[in-house]
């Protein structure tokens, strides 16, 4: 490892609580304000989504890996402005290095938009999906995840804004109708200990909510309160019947940095093995503007404040926000699609620093 892991461990919540009696939901809200506060990342439990179904998710993105090339490049994101399809091993990027990982990337099933003159660069990012057809059964069951990883993702939005005395509904003008929803399922091959360890570099996602599905395989880690003195990366290895939960980039604006957008990434595994995840992010609609909630005296107290890293800089606007991550992690989709919103610099190099959300 190129930095110390400590031995810490991420909390586990247990999401049933939510809805318990007034003693247990505010013993949850607290909870999840800690574990928001601390590390960004926790442990879910009690989510109400079957490990059946997940069992058959996992089986059919093994399935979907094992295609031959030809059908997997058939519906490659280069293909699509929209930022949909097949991303083959290490044409991805974080941090300006490859990521050693496959995957396919599943938004919104919507229409393509037609442009027109004066619009902003981020309508050409609703379209249609791109989908295997070697693989029919993919598409309902990744559909279905879409639906029920959306609805825990919005109760878990509402649960962070009742966590931070507002109202639940709070964020409901600007994820209603129209969220911003995104579904990778993603396999990261083992390779040798010389070789390089990213499978996917330190990053931070830019959504609302983080859901992620691991199969058997570890590889995640977070990055903890003490980085930068002792390493302090914390291992998130599989639990069985979990999510891995993480707050986006969108709550930390929201919230004035009180919720931690926390950065992490996935080391590769050893030769000879792989690693399977199935990730939902629900972001906002991309027309929208996050709003910068007013919390009471006491938490506006211990706001850290936004983040600031001038080599990603954070918007508030909803859709320049997105595209921006969008355009570092694939160059060569940004090349194709949006030439006309990259420098002559970027046009000749690979991304740079971003969310690989």
């Amino acid at each position: 490892m190129n930095a110390a892991v400590k031995a810490q461990t991420l909390p586990i919540l247990d999401f049933r609580e939510f809805d318990g009696g007034p003693a247990q939901r505010s013993a949850f809200l607290e909870k999840l304000r800690v574990a928001a506060r601390d590390t960004g990342f926790f442990y879910l439990v009690g989510h109400g989504i079957e490990q059946e179904f997940l069992d058959q998710l996992f089986a059919l993105s093994r399935r979907f890996f094992d295609l031959p090339e030809a059908e997997k490049t058939a519906v490659e994101m280069i293909n699509s402005p929209h930022f949909r399809g097949y991303t083959r091993i290490g044409w991805e990027h974080t941090r300006g290095q490859r990521d050693w990982r496959e995957q396919l990337d599943v938004g919104a099933e919507r229409e393509r938009l037609t442009p027109k003159a004066g619009d902003p660069a981020w309508v050409r990012l609703q379209g249609p999906n791109q989908w295997p057809q070697a693989l029919p059964e993919l598409r309902p069951a990744i559909l279905r995840w879409q639906r029920e990883a959306t609805d825990l993702a919005i109760r878990l939005v509402r649960a962070f804004s009742a966590a931070l005395g507002q109202d639940e509904g709070v964020f409901e003008p600007i994820y209603a109708e129209k969220p911003n929803q995104l579904v990778k399922i993603i396999r990261y091959p083992g390779r040798d200990a010389t070789e390089s360890e990213q499978g996917v570099g330190a990053h931070k996602d830019s959504s609302f909510v983080t859901i992620l599905a691991q199969h058997e395989q570890s590889g995640l880690q977070v990055e903890g309160p003490q980085a930068g003195i002792d390493g302090g990366w914390i291992d998130a290895p599989p639990l069985r019947g979990s999510f891995i939960i993480n707050v986006g980039e969108l709550l930390e604006m929201a919230s004035n940095g009180y919720l931690r957008a926390t950065m992490h990434r996935v080391t590769t595994p050893p030769a000879g093995t792989d690693r399977l995840s199935i990730a939902f992010f629900l972001g906002a609609r991309l027309d929208s503007v996050v709003p910068v909630l007013t919390l009471s005296p006491e938490l506006a107290a211990e706001a850290k404040g936004v983040a600031q890293d001038p080599q990603n800089p954070l918007f508030l606007e909803v859709g320049k926000n997105y595209l921006k991550g969008r355009l570092r992690s694939h160059p060569d989709v940004a090349r194709r699609h949006y030439a006309d919103q990259l420098t002559q610099e970027e046009l000749a190099k690979p991304a740079g620093p971003g969310s690989a959300y």
